[in-house]
């Protein structure tokens, strides 16, 4: 007998001479991959013999204790890539005396997934759909037997895997594709459960794809469900957008029109297989190669997905026709994937709190917080949660499309052209910017050669949040939110319209119109952020505290805005600014973590049964603090933090609209 070690897991045992290192590694429970079941196909059980003693262990390891390397694996190495310097494959190396082995990441089947931008983060890598290869046995006359119960066999001798069940429609496919790969066939199994897939030969590819669909922009992800990784990603508008802006005038719609539902669920079915094909084709792969998908989406947006009027949605008691998780064949919402691929809906939480809210969570984990953490899910509806590891309270809040480039006389998508980035000296009133697709600022030498191609567009969401809180800073707003004529006299930015004031951010050198904010646009901004902040308010008063001690933005629109700014404006309560950070498209994050890691479903849906709703709607404080909320940065709380680091404006007095004419009474 010979002793052999697993690092990192510290497994430990002894086996006879000619043991095989990936059967040593089943035996002791060692976490380490294989699809193809020891055959040297799929190359994913490396490991690495540790060199020298090793006192802990009682043990003096060397890679001569091992067998040399054999033809399979000089034939792996011929036909995928070379083995890196000290690898071998398990499946293939055999004990011969004591050793010390390291299984590297990559070989772990529950691998932590690492990414360093904001929007990722790690992933114990567990999904629910796995593929195994298997050599099913010939037929045979004397053993009456069908080939179903030969691959179940199969499966559980090489796998052990018993009881498994077999979609329906595989039984047809069975027997051509065992004759097409000479009785070796890969197939998926479902959570240990179910085949819903099978190929002819070898194969070590799996696709999932994780979806945001959000009101306005819809986003996939296409991950390899064997490593983890995102492979492609691919978004598109929302094209209910043409029946509505916002979610609830698309209620209105449907309430309207009654066949509005069903179009509205054909053209997000259609979206969807529109970005499968987009993800695939990317990586040369087919539609029928994704096995399943993680969605998660406001409940309006989750109700037109699964067929279901949102009409109850649209007014008291907000009543969602289901808020559990659902998971059923892609194919019962005519989604173009394999033909036995699943999909997997996050659950809800309340009537306008969602499954996105649900895949914030999951990502940010704030019951595993011991600060009092606010999540704030920024897009056309506003999902907030606040607290910590001992209570979660959710709610929503009507911002609308405003903080999206929408309803802005100059607004539009953040895309090439899009200013994103402002500042206003306050002495000269005088602005400069940035412009997506250009690292310069538009007073550097070379912008207006660098952006020739594209141009100066107009203003997506982060550009205006910043326009608007620096022209307050600048003086160029009162706290009320009012653009002070009286500054025409000081810079020929401020423009007259009619009884209001704008003021130009941007002249474009041939006859196009400037791009300019005007005082309808900070109305549309103070109305938005003015609902969002009175729905932090709410959460504050139930959960009886007076400070937030940590915000996370989410959201694409989260992901790229000024947290300064965003205080500035009192779009986010007073909190040291330290503190303050994009969580990126956490929804997504989430969706993509229920895809890669099945224990995590279970997870949020015992997470959100806990979780208190709060419906804005119905509590009587909401439009005193909306009304305080309307003021830069807010009528009544003092945001110390903020005004720690950053100077407050000297002119604070509310300039008169109408520049001293007198209004005629209605």
């Amino acid at each position: 007998m010979v002793k052999v070690v697993f690092t990192p897991s510290g497994r430990r045992g002894s086996f006879p001479v000619n043991t095989p290192l990936l059967h040593a590694a089943r035996v002791l429970g060692v976490d380490i991959d294989s699809v193809c079941g020891g055959r040297g196909l799929c190359g994913r059980c490396q490991i690495v013999c540790a060199e020298g003693s090793f006192a802990k262990h009682q043990i003096d390891s060397h890679s001569s204790h091992l067998s040399e390397v054999c033809a399979t694996e000089i034939k792996y190495g011929e036909r995928k890539a070379p083995l890196a310097n000290g690898r071998r494959l398990s499946c293939h190396t055999l004990l011969l005396d004591d050793v010390v082995i390291d299984v590297p990441p990559e070989s772990q089947v529950h691998r932590q997934i690492v990414r360093k931008d904001a929007e990722y983060k790690d992933i114990s890598l567990d999904p629910s759909t796995r593929l195994y290869y298997v050599q099913v046995e010939e037929a045979d006359m004397h053993v009456p037997k069908g080939d179903l119960q030969r691959l179940m066999d199969g499966l559980e001798q090489e796998w052990q895997l018993s009881n498994l069940t077999c979609n329906n429609n595989l039984l047809k496919t069975l027997q051509p594709v065992l004759a097409e790969g000479k009785r070796c066939i890969t197939v998926a199994v479902h959570k240990n459960q179910r085949i819903i897939a099978h190929w002819p030969g070898f194969r070590d590819k799996a696709y999932g794809v994780a979806i945001d669909v959000g009101s306005t922009t819809i986003a996939a992800h296409l991950c390899d469900l064997s490593t983890g990784e995102v492979i492609s990603t691919a978004s598109q508008m929302n094209p209910q957008i043409r029946f509505g802006e916002d979610l609830m005038s698309r209620v209105s719609y449907v309430m309207m029109h009654p066949e509005g539902s069903e179009e509205m669920t054909l053209v997000i079915r259609e979206a969807l297989n529109s970005l499968f094909v987009e993800v695939t084709a990317a990586v040369d792969a087919n539609v029928e190669d994704i096995l399943e998908v993680s969605l998660v989406a406001n409940p309006i947006m989750h109700h037109i997905l699964l067929g279901i009027s949102p009409v109850e949605l649209g007014g008291a008691p907000f009543a969602l026709t289901t808020d559990a998780a659902v998971e059923m064949p892609a194919a019962e919402l005519d989604l173009n994937i394999n033909e036995g691929g699943l999909i997997y809906i996050l659950p809800c939480i309340a009537g306008h709190v969602g499954a996105d809210t649900a895949g914030m969570i999951l990502s940010e984990e704030p019951q595993n917080q011991d600060k009092m953490t606010l999540l704030v899910d920024v897009g056309t509806n506003a999902e907030i949660v606040l607290g910590n590891r001992d209570r979660l309270l959710a709610c929503s809040s009507p911002t609308g499309p405003a903080f999206e480039g929408a309803q802005i006389s100059c607004g539009q998508r953040a895309a090439a052209g899009a200013i994103e980035r402002v500042r206003i000296c306050p002495d000269t009133l005088e602005p400069r910017f940035k412009v997506i697709g250009c690292d310069l600022w538009s007073d550097e030498e070379g912008f207006d050669r660098a952006v020739q191609s594209h141009g100066v567009t107009g203003i997506c969401g982060s550009g205006i949040i910043e326009v608007v809180a620096e022209m307050y800073l600048a003086g160029l707003v009162t706290v009320d939110g009012v653009v002070d004529g009286d500054l025409v006299t000081r810079t020929p930015r401020i423009l007259q319209n009619d009884r209001t004031w704008s003021y130009i951010l941007h002249t474009p050198s041939s006859d196009e119109a400037p791009i300019a904010v005007t005082q309808n646009d900070i109305r549309q901004i103070q109305l938005a952020k003015a609902a969002l902040y009175a729905g932090v308010k709410l959460l504050m008063d139930h959960m009886g505290t007076q400070k937030v001690e940590r915000i996370r933005l989410a959201g694409a629109f989260g992901s790229h805005i000024n947290v300064q700014h965003a205080m500035v404006l009192g779009l986010i309560p007073d909190c040291v600014l330290e503190e303050v950070s994009s969580a990126g498209n956490a929804a997504g994050t989430g969706a993509r973590i229920a895809l890669l890691n099945n224990q995590s479903r279970d997870v949020i849906e015992t997470l959100v049964k806990n979780i208190e709703k709060i419906e804005t709607a119905l509590e009587p404080r909401f439009q005193d603090y909306f009304v305080d909320a309307m003021a830069f940065p807010n009528k009544k709380d003092c945001f110390p933090n903020l005004f720690s680091v950053v100077t407050r404006p000297a002119f604070k007095k509310l300039a008169d609209p109408s520049n001293g004419k007198r209004r005629r009474r209605r």
